[in-house]
């Protein structure tokens, strides 16, 4: 990270002028402006917070272990989602708004080409990791027996349709990156309201329908990404989006691989990073028996989800920053950053709040059992303070993909894997009590906001 200030860029001479609505992300006003990207986010996020409550709802009718089984393979799940949405689709967002910001549609164009083949890449590698090796992942996180067998039946038929999840967050990042929020956002409420009514119908064996049981809940999410994917692509080849795609003028250019990979591969660090930390604090959790996972189980899927929270304001200023870094304006872009730093440190940091004062509201829609509530509620009351610091570091991060500048929010969330890593473990030979570990999990949130905060303040920023 270069702890310098930013070159005098706005004084440089105008570019060549972009097409509106474009252009009005460069000299709207930067709160409304955001405000007006984020709420399509912000409901579609709704349909994913739907999603896992359904989906937990599900797996908790059919008992403790399947409930058990799912906080084995929810970080892996959430893994891929958050790669190839916030990661490598942040990538894909800021190479594509920022060379729109030069004024460079071609670019752009070629750009999003180039995106979908990584899109398709990133889902094969995904299948091919969890078919083979996703049952001794589950073992080494402390599965056993029933509890084994669940989570491998569900990881395998979620798994086979890696490519739709990638495809479906690789096609809505290249809309994104055009600025447009809405097409996207409506396309992933579609596909969520499917996924629950098909989740439930074949995991549950509602209408007449056999019961799958798990797999059936995770053939729901196959099934409605397969058709936002096949959407999409329709979408961009239609002509009818504002960068449409045409295969037929594709060809290779290793800049335009670069241009994306530089920002989305080392942004690929930061998921990996929080998914490892899930995955040694589920592993140490392990040892306190399947009450205590489960429990855990439930507060870091409402953990997972502050993500999706964070990602609707974060990813609305990807295309701000990048089109105004694009545009030389890099003072607008610290503005947007910041701003949208500030906004998803409220919002989080509300239900942060709400949900440690009184954790029912959250744990009772999941379970009644005594040992998981009371698990699920030390957690929340250590950790909820701590989600505002949480909201505040996701923001800033997405915003620095933006700038292209992703290194020290990288860095930030190392940081807090080793505070949670070495410090878990400590607390594990010391005999700690539970709590202990959750308010270490608390701890570790609050060194990743203000540190990635610190990044952004000292990073330089623009050419």
């Amino acid at each position: 990270m270069n702890m310098t200030i930013d070159a005098p860029i706005d004084a440089a001479p105008p570019r060549a002028p972009v097409a509106s609505p474009i252009a009005s992300l460069l000299t709207a006003p930067i709160l409304p402006t955001l405000l007006r990207l984020a709420i399509p986010n912000m409901i579609a996020m709704v349909g994913s917070t739907l999603v896992a409550i359904a989906e937990t709802s599900y797996i908790g009718r059919l008992g403790t272990i399947p409930l058990a089984a799912i906080a084995l393979v929810f970080p892996f799940a959430m893994l891929t989602q958050m790669m190839s949405a916030g990661a490598m689709g942040g990538g894909v967002s800021s190479a594509i708004s920022r060379a729109l910001g030069a004024g460079d549609r071609g670019r752009a164009a070629t750009l999003a080409l180039h995106a979908t083949i990584i899109g398709l890449g990133g889902g094969l590698f995904f299948t091919v990791m969890m078919l083979v090796f996703g049952r001794s992942f589950f073992t080494l996180l402390g599965g056993r027996e029933r509890v084994l067998e669940e989570a491998s039946g569900y990881s395998q038929v979620l798994f086979s349709g890696a490519v739709a999840i990638w495809l479906v967050n690789t096609l809505a990042s290249v809309i994104r990156g055009t600025g447009d929020m809405r097409l996207p956002s409506m396309t992933l409420i579609g596909a969520s309201v499917l996924q629950i009514a098909l989740g439930g119908t074949l995991g549950l064996g509602l209408f007449g329908v056999k019961q799958f049981g798990m797999p059936g809940v995770a053939a729901g999410q196959l099934i409605a990404f397969s058709c936002a994917a096949i959407f999409f692509l329709w979408y961009l080849l239609s002509g009818r989006s504002r960068l449409p795609l045409d295969f037929r003028a594709f060809h290779f250019e290793r800049a335009m691989f670069l241009d994306i990979l530089r920002v989305g591969a080392v942004a690929c660090l930061s998921p990996l990073q929080t998914v490892l930390t899930i995955l040694i604090f589920t592993k140490i959790l392990a040892t306190f028996g399947t009450e205590m996972l489960a429990g855990y189980g439930i507060g870091s899927r409402l953990e997972f989800l502050l993500i999706p929270i964070t990602f609707a304001i974060g990813i609305a200023s990807v295309p701000m920053v990048g089109m105004a870094i694009g545009a030389g304006h890099v003072k607008r872009a610290r503005r947007v950053a910041w701003t949208a730093a500030a906004a998803s440190a409220l919002t989080v940091g509300l239900i942060g709040l709400v949900i440690a004062l009184d954790p029912a509201l959250w744990v009772s829609l999941f379970t009644a059992d005594p040992g998981v509530t009371a698990a699920a509620h030390s957690y929340f009351h250590w950790a909820g303070p701590a989600f505002a610091f949480f909201g505040m570091g996701v923001s800033l991060y997405f915003s620095s993909q933006g700038a292209a500048r992703v290194g020290g929010p990288v860095l930030a969330s190392t940081a807090r894997l080793l505070i949670v890593a070495i410090g878990g473990i400590g607390l594990m030979m010391a005999q700690a009590p539970a709590w202990t570990l959750f308010a270490l999990v608390g701890g570790a949130m609050v060194v990743f906001g203000l540190s990635t905060a610190a990044s952004v303040a000292f990073a330089r920023w623009g050419k």
